[in-house]
């Protein structure tokens, strides 16, 4: 792992200060995880503006609902 400097507000600080007593082994470790999550969350929320984006494609253009409707036909149930 590679250290970094952060600067961070005294609330968080004192969150952080807790790390024991929220079953963590060090701050950093709280960190890591909070980072992941974040990162975790914007991934989501990413793909979900895409699959929006998608359907909204998908509603308005009536060409393309036929040419999956053509292309599922013969899928089996």
């Amino acid at each position: 792992m590679v250290p970094t400097k952060v600067t961070l507000e005294q609330t968080q600080i004192d969150f952080l200060a807790q790390f024991k007593d929220l079953g963590f082994k060090d701050k950093s470790s709280v960190v890591r995880l909070a980072l992941n999550r974040l990162q975790q969350e914007m991934e989501r929320q990413e793909l979900e503006r895409s699959a929006d984006l998608y359907a909204e494609v998908y509603g308005e253009d009536a060409q393309l609902r036929s040419l999956t409707d053509f292309a599922g036909a013969d899928w089996p149930e």
